[in-house]
């Protein structure tokens, strides 16, 4: 009975194991790409990990991993490629809040399951939800900045 157990336990944590691993597998490249800077601190003007990131400068840094161009700043960048509605975001779509009072002050990459990477003033690079009120509030708008061809290459993986 007790070797009955161990072998069942041993055939728990390869499985388990296998599960992870299939998970990771089915992870996204942009979803990689992020995770690779998740903790990156928070830099204004910052366009890479060594010196940081602010929020454009991490919108940059991602997409150009995928060679894709976007002006430096988010209010250039929201004027970009064509709006979108949130009920109707796609994963490598640009959000854009008003965190200051006076316009698009704020932006990130929505990553899918209504959320979206970013780089916060107050915590770094991060993964934040839609949802959270002081996201929910400040919520200006969504623009769609790349080709089909650009976001079946940003997402391979997700099914």
């Amino acid at each position: 009975m007790k070797k009955f157990m161990i072998s069942l336990i041993g055939s728990a944590l390869i499985l388990s194991a296998g599960a992870t691993n299939a998970f990771a597998d089915d992870q996204s490249k942009l979803r990689s790409e992020v995770s690779q800077v998740v903790g990156t601190p928070y830099k204004w003007g910052g366009t890479s990990v060594s010196s940081g990131f602010d929020c454009s400068g991490f919108i940059l840094y991602i997409f150009d991993k995928f060679n894709l161009d976007l002006p430096r700043t988010s209010n250039a960048q929201a004027k970009t490629g064509t709006p979108v509605s949130k009920n109707n975001l796609k994963p490598g779509d640009l959000v854009f809040f008003n965190t200051s009072g006076a316009g698009i002050s704020h932006a990130g990459i929505y990553i899918g399951d209504g959320q979206f990477a970013h780089s916060s003033s107050s915590k770094g690079v991060r993964i934040s939800k839609l949802t959270e009120k002081y996201y929910k509030d400040r919520y200006v708008t969504a623009r769609r900045t790349i080709s089909k061809q650009s976001y079946t290459k940003m997402v391979s993986g997700l099914h």
